[in-house]
């Protein structure tokens, strides 16, 4: 990874003072301490309870789904989504 001299010096510094022996070590304790929370706040939604009540009205209202959607729903299961 390529980064200019301050923010070199400064990560040095930091990985220093967790202990880490190399640079590297501290970008993977990084990744792997951050990248989960930041994975999980793209998949997820959060709703107030207003909308949350809001869109189970709606969703108690709306017409059955057709075959096509059936099928795009099986597609993301199928991928994991």
């Amino acid at each position: 990874m390529r980064v200019d001299a301050e923010t070199k010096l400064l990560a040095e510094r930091a990985a220093a003072a967790l202990g880490c022996a190399s640079l590297t070590e501290f970008m993977v304790r990084l990744i792997r301490d951050n990248a989960p929370q930041i994975l999980q706040a793209q998949a997820a939604i959060e709703l107030t309870s207003a909308q949350f009540d809001l869109f189970m009205q709606l969703s108690a209202a709306a017409p059955a789904p057709d075959e096509r959607l059936k099928a795009a729903a099986a597609r993301l299961d199928q991928e994991g989504f």
